[in-house]
């Protein structure tokens, strides 16, 4: 009895032990740390590219370029402006911004060009204005466009009569001072008859004053026609492309495939318009062959150069070239292409340089 008392006694001391130990204890630290405040790490969220904006729809096209315009330009006289190009007299103005230029031999193996403007709104000085041949004025007839020039050959003249032409002349007319000005620089450094100017806006304010006819004569139309967007021209690789007029000049095309248009260079440099500093692009080269001969019995060595009836040439475009027939009925009519099978030819859109040149000329393509 004692053994069993002293043996519970001895149990009820013990378990107090322990449970005052386990008061006093500091508890094992964890091997996991505390909990801390959660921390939201997001990835950056990349915003979406906005969408560009789409290119405005202009309701009207450019007839000479098949480029869209946000006035209405079909119906109105496009302007034909006569151009130097002796080495002396550049850069010329304006021809950045011409729709179509005009290229044909003149005399002594020189050339002139015709810059032809749907529309001179925004064009800025416009130049070295020069004199007429009567195959400039057939074909400024044949886009029924009032003509400007400085002068001009007798068989201009007889022409510009004979044709009905609405032609302004610097020379023997009214307009010097007013529609026409001498820039002083180039009269200094290039000489008198290198000095003609004039300007869009001066031909945009002065033009209605004059009483000419402003808009086409009744079913003037321009028949050329223009690939659709996205399509491309077809026809052999032709990256470059030189066109010899004569010794003295030879002018060459060069493919740039970023702006799908060809730089003009010519006398072995870039063709520069003097308002911008930059080169001349075309998005269409066009050689156009004729029969080129001299004027029997002219003291100048003027040319006779046929731009009615038909004849072979070729189209470049878009890297492209390919075969082209090209026909006028007449003086007043327009230029017409077709391609190899006899279809309407398309151009691409946007500016064009038209090479006029003897059957035998010189055409190397690269």
């Amino acid at each position: 009895m004692k053994k069993s008392l002293a043996l519970l006694l001895s149990l009820v001391l013990t378990a107090g032990l322990l449970s005052a130990c386990g008061k006093g204890e500091t508890p094992a630290p964890s091997s996991s740390m505390p909990d801390e405040p959660a921390v939201s790490v997001l990835a950056p969220v990349e915003e979406p590219e906005p969408e560009p904006e789409p290119e405005p729809v202009l309701p009207y096209v450019n007839p000479l370029t098949g480029e869209g315009s946000a006035v209405d330009l079909a119906n109105a006289r496009p302007v034909a402006i006569m151009l130097n190009n002796l080495k002396k007299a550049l850069p010329q103005l304006g021809v950045s911004q011409a729709d179509l230029i005009y290229e044909l031999p003149a005399e002594g193996g020189i050339t002139r060009m015709m810059a032809v403007f749907q529309s001179v709104e925004g064009v800025g000085d416009l130049g070295s204005v020069r004199s007429a041949r009567d195959y400039y004025v057939s074909l400024a007839r044949g886009h029924d466009a009032v003509f400007l020039h400085a002068g001009g050959s007798p068989q201009a003249y007889s022409a510009i009569k004979n044709m009905g032409v609405t032609a302004l002349d610097c020379v023997n007319g009214p307009y010097e001072g007013t529609l026409f000005w001498r820039d002083k620089t180039r009269k200094k450094q290039m000489g008198l008859e290198h000095s003609v100017l004039t300007s869009g806006q001066t031909i945009q304010e002065l033009l209605p004053t004059y009483g000419k006819r402003l808009e086409h004569k009744d079913g003037f139309s321009y028949p050329v026609s223009f690939l659709p967007e996205g399509e491309t021209a077809s026809g052999d690789p032709a990256e470059t492309v030189s066109v010899r007029f004569s010794d003295y000049k030879t002018g060459v095309f060069t493919y740039d495939t970023q702006t799908g248009r060809y730089r003009v260079s010519e006398y072995g440099r870039a063709y520069i318009d003097g308002n911008t500093g930059e080169q001349v692009q075309v998005k269409n080269v066009l050689i156009l062959r004729t029969d080129v001969s001299a004027i029997k019995g002219d003291d100048k060595g003027r040319q006779s150069v046929r731009t009615t009836g038909t004849g072979s040439g070729q189209l470049f475009c878009d890297g492209r070239v390919q075969e082209i027939t090209w026909s006028r009925s007449g003086d007043s009519s327009p230029m017409t292409y077709l391609d190899a099978a006899g279809n309407p030819l398309r151009l691409g859109v946007g500016p064009s340089y038209i090479n006029i040149v003897g059957r035998s000329a010189a055409v190397t393509v690269g």
